[in-house]
């Protein structure tokens, strides 16, 4: 009985653990919106002088980081560095 428990158990993880997957890697294929600045967001520190950006999507738009620590920062208020990153497109349309 208790190994039909752990192999019904094994068999539903792994279903769930499929339909999850194919869920959040819909999002791949979609186009991410371009990042128009040629510094961090969030140090304002030029691209490039650190290493390799780093590169995520967030929200279908990709934002890029003079490094990955940054990160932590963009995270706790997403919405102040996303603002800077529109209004950087907008005076780029004008």
């Amino acid at each position: 009985m208790k190994t039909l428990k752990t192999l019904t158990l094994a068999v539903l993880l792994t279903a769930l653990g499929g339909s999850v997957s194919n869920t959040f890697g819909a999002d791949k294929d979609e186009k991410a919106k371009p990042y128009p600045l040629d510094k961090c967001v969030v140090s304002d520190e030029k691209l490039g002088e650190m290493g390799k950006p780093y590169v995520f999507k967030h929200e279908g738009r990709e934002v890029q980081l003079c490094c990955k620590s940054c990160l932590k920062d963009f995270r706790k208020d997403p919405a102040k560095y996303l603002k800077k990153i529109d209004e950087a497109e907008a005076k780029a349309k004008k």
